[in-house]
């Protein structure tokens, strides 16, 4: 079996050079090793902009039976810009159907995935922070039998229960001097690093065993 996993940059794989910047779909294999992980997630994606690319097309020409397909949108769904932006209950709904056919036609499994929350903090409660485009990944699934991964609602009450300060380290937050890649340092409340993509590819891998599909 092979997952593939279509995404953004919480998702995506980085270099070394780029650290510490570290999506989960990187480090997804090592909490499921025998099985083959091929991350096609890549930073600035939408279900748009995934499709306009033919990354689907690509991935399509090489999924086979019995492979599952982990399809994880939203961060940039919501962006304005237009080659990015879809509308939650049109656009991305129609576009996240392309990626369940797509999979179901080549008897591979669909799984829909909510996205990583965004660690935004105000008066010391957690927000919400992806508008109604979660809901539509939950109802999706529900028409059509589609397992789902409730990343976003896991995610969230990790966060909130490491509390503000502690779940800094999720996300990429790093002192000046340290890495090359931000010798001024970051604060970045939608990125991970190590620490965040292992807890995520952790709570993707334990989903997927639960769910029995691997």
């Amino acid at each position: 079996m092979t997952i593939y996993i279509c995404g953004d940059s919480t998702a995506a794989s980085y270099k070394p050079e780029e650290a510490p910047i570290t999506g989960w779909g990187q480090v997804l294999s090592e909490y499921l090793p025998s099985v083959r992980v091929e991350n096609r997630a890549m930073g600035g994606r939408s279900t748009k902009s995934f499709l306009s690319e033919g990354r689907l097309q690509r991935i399509e020409t090489e999924i086979q039976p019995g492979d599952l397909l982990l399809i994880q949108f939203t961060h940039n769904d919501t962006s304005d810009l237009v080659w990015r932006h879809t509308d939650p209950w049109t656009s991305f709904y129609q576009n996240l159907q392309i990626f369940i056919d797509t999979a179901m036609l080549n008897r591979a499994r669909p799984v829909l995935m909510t996205p990583i929350c965004r660690r935004y903090w105000r008066d010391g409660k957690l927000l919400e922070s992806h508008g109604e485009y979660p809901d539509v990944i939950r109802v999706l699934a529900a028409q059509r039998n589609v397992p789902l991964i409730d990343l976003y609602e896991q995610s969230k009450a990790y966060v909130r229960q490491l509390g503000e300060e502690e779940s800094k380290k999720l996300y990429l937050y790093v002192a000046p001097g340290i890495y090359p890649a931000y010798p001024n340092g970051n604060a970045d409340d939608t990125h991970t690093q190590r620490k965040g993509a292992e807890t995520y590819a952790w709570m993707t891998a334990e989903a997927l065993k639960g769910m029995g599909l691997v």
